[in-house]
């Protein structure tokens, strides 16, 4: 039996995701100066941290050149669309990361376990969704899927977590119950997607998410792997001095509305 792992401390965390986050701002002005399109998945269950790797990718980018795609539920009006319809006017332009919270496989997962669609619509996204993603590659777009796998004991944890801390409340939904009554089905549901969807040119990379820093950490670093980048060389700078104030007088303090300074 393995043995539990020692616990990050906050001091090593930070050390750490202070070093990829500079590596991150080389791979996004690599990814402005190539011209890269760039989307990035992340699926798994609820709970499982998918948000937190996010907004740790996301803290230190440029937003017009980084953004997140994170779609409600579909309208009316799209649900009667080809099913991708609704995710590709989200797709990147030149020089662009989109990372998706969540995305198109939503099919495959919560619609198939809580019978959002039918099972004619289901099977064929398993079977239409493959080729799809290899358009996507094919038209020059870098794809990389992640899945966040989380343990039921820990999930729970982090479900009572939400429930008790009125920060967290806003995150917990009932779906979420759902899901734990259905632990199950999305099991064999994931499990299937895997099975049609775990391709050669866009496979599914597993981070294992029990433990919230360390998974953020492994992700990060995997990420910056897979895209081959260099850092940049940024010229010299030399701020120019502030020019006299000649013929200017500040309008009296009392002329403005300021925020009162309560701290």
């Amino acid at each position: 039996m393995e043995k539990p792992q020692k616990k990050l401390s906050k001091s090593d965390y930070e050390q750490e995701i202070a070093k990829l986050h500079e590596e991150l701002v080389y791979l996004q002005e690599w990814v402005k100066n190539k011209g890269l399109k760039v989307v990035v998945i992340f699926e798994g269950r609820d709970a499982a941290g998918k948000g937190g790797v996010i907004k740790r990718i996301t803290e230190p980018l440029n937003p017009r050149i980084c953004r997140v795609v994170a779609l409600g539920t579909p309208t009316e009006r799209e649900k009667t669309q080809w099913y991708f319809q609704r995710y590709v006017p989200h797709l990147p332009a030149a020089g662009e990361m989109v990372l998706f919270d969540r995305s198109w496989y939503n099919r495959a997962g919560v619609e198939k376990v809580m019978g959002f669609c039918t099972n004619d619509e289901y099977e064929e996204f398993l079977r239409s969704c493959p080729e799809f993603e290899r358009m996507l590659v094919r038209s020059g777009i870098i794809l990389i899927k992640y899945w966040f796998s989380v343990s039921d004991e820990v999930q729970e944890k982090r479900f009572k977590a939400r429930i008790e801390s009125p920060l967290k409340r806003w995150k917990f939904s009932p779906m979420d119950l759902e899901s734990r009554s259905k632990w199950l089905d999305y099991s064999k549901a994931k499990d299937e997607m895997f099975s049609y969807t775990d391709t050669k040119q866009c496979p599914w990379y597993v981070v294992n998410a029990d433990d919230k820093k360390r998974a953020r950490l492994n992700c990060i670093a995997h990420l910056l792997t897979l895209i081959p980048y260099q850092k940049t060389k940024y010229p010299k700078i030399e701020l120019p001095t502030l020019p006299e104030q000649r013929n200017y007088v500040r309008p009296p303090m009392d002329y403005q509305s300021f925020v009162p300074e309560m701290y």
